[in-house]
């Protein structure tokens, strides 16, 4: 009787100690999730208005948002490591091999990254991790700013579910592609303006993953009217939290 009286207590013991340690766990202040927004480059795509347009909404979604107009942050790697996400908005330009490397070993090691139009498809043209990295680099817009359709070609991922087709106005990117990307949506060239690309059929969003890091590139956003389109904006909100480091 006294044996089971003892198992009685341990068990009531630790039963105590179990439930005691989940509501603590339950009650800690939940850690926020870390973004550095980085923003810069040539400034025909107006990379500061990109900025003061999503980080307000970065925000208000309770993330702690670092910004920077710089690539030196880049290069500091203790740092980089701490960020779920990179929200960048950088066209053209070069990096150091410390800043290369210090952005590869983030997304490499979990930090997700994404971005838009030339602020990611056409950033670091000559380094070649990088573009293996985002999985595609832009190389024309033929005809300039021009209006075509954009179709959902997965109706079934949660970035595109939901949203139809629809017509912009604005540069029509033509882009060099890694295979591997899973695309969520494409245009069709008409061949109006080069006509050996008559009915090309081109990536206009993926995501793909780079080591543990998820990429999303969305190739609308030359200017921050394009986001006044639903689906542009839809998407691109759902890309940039589904990059986001689980």
């Amino acid at each position: 009787m006294k044996i089971n009286l003892l198992n009685l207590l341990s068990l009531f013991i630790l039963l105590f100690f179990l439930i005691f340690t989940v509501n603590a766990k339950q009650n800690e202040p939940q850690k926020k999730k870390s973004v550095l927004l980085v923003y810069g480059g040539y400034e025909g795509h107006k990379p500061e208005e990109f900025k003061d347009l999503f980080l307000p909404w970065l925000q208000e979604q309770g993330f702690d948002v670092v910004v920077s107009n710089s690539l030196e942050i880049y290069a500091d790697k203790e740092r980089m490591k701490k960020f779920d996400l990179i929200v960048q908005s950088y066209t053209m330009g070069e990096l150091t091999k410390e800043e290369s490397d210090g952005l590869m070993s983030a997304v490499m090691n979990g930090t997700g990254i994404a971005g838009c139009h030339g602020g990611l498809g056409d950033s670091f043209r000559g380094n070649t991790n990088y573009l293996f990295m985002v999985g595609g680099q832009f190389v024309a817009h033929p005809g300039g700013k021009i209006e075509y359709e954009v179709n959902i070609v997965n109706h079934d991922d949660p970035i595109t579910k939901g949203l139809s087709d629809f017509k912009i106005t604005t540069e029509q990117y033509y882009m060099l592609v890694d295979p591997g990307v899973e695309v969520l949506a494409t245009t069709t060239f008409s061949g109006e303006h080069a006509p050996w690309v008559k009915g090309v059929v081109m990536p206009v969003v993926w995501k793909k993953m780079y080591g543990k890091g998820k990429v999303f590139y969305n190739s609308i956003g030359h200017s921050v009217d394009n986001f006044n389109i639903k689906q542009v904006m839809e998407i691109t909100k759902r890309g940039i939290l589904w990059a986001m480091r689980d």
